[in-house]
């Protein structure tokens, strides 16, 4: 067995400031270990300035305090400097009315943005697996996720929000096997903690991981392989759909109200957020069908509001370009005046030349 684990380091430059995201499980303990010997090699070194972040959710009780001393431990043995952040997920959770996942989520990625800002690191490593991967996959395509949805976890994102310093949080574990960093772990007697909540069932991706994912690998045993591969296809598309709608939108969506003698109503005080769209039906009957639905889409979302599959179908249907709604939805009439409610306080309406959308601002 190697003393490293191969990792993507395509993003990784000479004079970085790197920051693994450090759990104290074998992923992330399997990473930070890999980047210093890779950082500490004689030949074709990293040359990166190295340090790890730990974050106490505030859940978990002694198993988290026990897990924060480990990594305290640890990154002491390798002399790698550590920032320790304190957060307390259940508080967050009840306020934002977030489920325990998302807020430590939110929480986590908070924290990062801070380091980037602050000056502490370029770049945040965290190691998520092609086994993180797979699991991602199947949990967004039972949600009935869109493409962007079904390309998962991004090797790279970048973090560039207004008054931040410019960074990057990467993946470079994503194309590696769960099974491998195990493995590799053991040749160093390098031992790992292990987080009780994985094993409970009561979370969605356990369920996928420790009962779905094991029946489908009898059908392909290679799974985790084929839904790394759909992500990636799926990024990729999405990439090159996005550039398709930056040059096609600007031409079909027009603002506010058509009115008298020509012009549109569009809101003019500072601040004021848009809350009407409309495209006019025969440019839209000009599109195909792929481009069609994800305009229609993209209105929606300059509004602020998400359309879901069969609610896009529906505005498909009001508009005539589909003969039949979703089974199971309300058949709207395509006529002059008609109107259709749906999610998220969005509001269609037909004009004889052009479908408009609008959405009530909540206070």
């Amino acid at each position: 067995m190697p003393t490293t684990l191969p990792f993507d380091r395509t993003q990784i430059q000479p004079g970085d400031r790197l920051c693994v995201a450090l759990s104290g499980g074998a992923d992330s303990v399997a990473l930070l270990l890999t980047l210093q010997a890779a950082n500490a090699a004689k030949h074709n070194a990293l040359g990166v300035g190295l340090s790890a972040v730990h974050i106490h959710h505030g859940i978990r009780a002694e198993e988290a305090d026990a897990d924060e001393r480990f990594v305290e431990d640890l990154c002491i043995r390798l002399e790698i400097p550590l920032h320790l952040h304190q957060a307390n997920v259940p508080q967050r959770a009840a306020a934002n009315k977030e489920t325990l996942e998302e807020a430590a989520r939110a929480i986590r990625y908070d924290f990062f943005h801070t380091l980037i800002a602050s000056g502490h690191a370029d770049t945040i490593l965290t190691a998520h697996t092609l086994d993180d991967q797979a699991e991602t996959v199947l949990m967004k395509l039972l949600r009935g996720a869109w493409t962007e949805g079904l390309s998962a976890i991004h090797p790279v994102v970048v973090v560039n929000n207004q008054n931040q310093r410019p960074g990057k949080i990467l993946r470079p574990f994503l194309h590696t096997r769960r099974a491998d960093i195990e493995a590799f772990l053991r040749s160093q007697d390098q031992p790992w903690r292990e987080d009780s909540t994985n094993a409970d069932t009561a979370y969605t991706r356990n369920r996928i991981r420790h009962q779905l994912l094991p029946q489908l690998r009898d059908y392909n045993p290679n799974l985790a392989h084929i839904l790394g591969n759909l992500a990636e296809l799926a990024r990729e598309e999405e990439s090159r759909w996005q550039a398709e709608l930056a040059r096609t939108l600007p031409q079909l969506l027009l603002p506010g109200k058509p009115v008298r003698g020509g012009g549109r109503a569009v809101p003019t005080a500072p601040g004021q957020s848009q809350t009407s769209i409309a495209i006019e039906l025969d440019r839209l009957r000009a599109l195909d069908p792929a481009l069609r639905r994800r305009v229609i889409r993209a209105a929606a979302r300059q509004l602020g509001a998400r359309l879901s599959f069969d609610e896009t179908a529906r505005l498909l249907a009001f508009c005539g370009f589909q003969p039949y709604p979703p089974v199971g939805s309300p058949t709207v009439a395509a006529r002059t005046g008609a109107t259709l409610q749906l999610a998220n306080n969005l509001r269609a309406e037909r004009s004889p030349r052009e479908l408009r959308l609008s959405r009530e601002q909540q206070a």
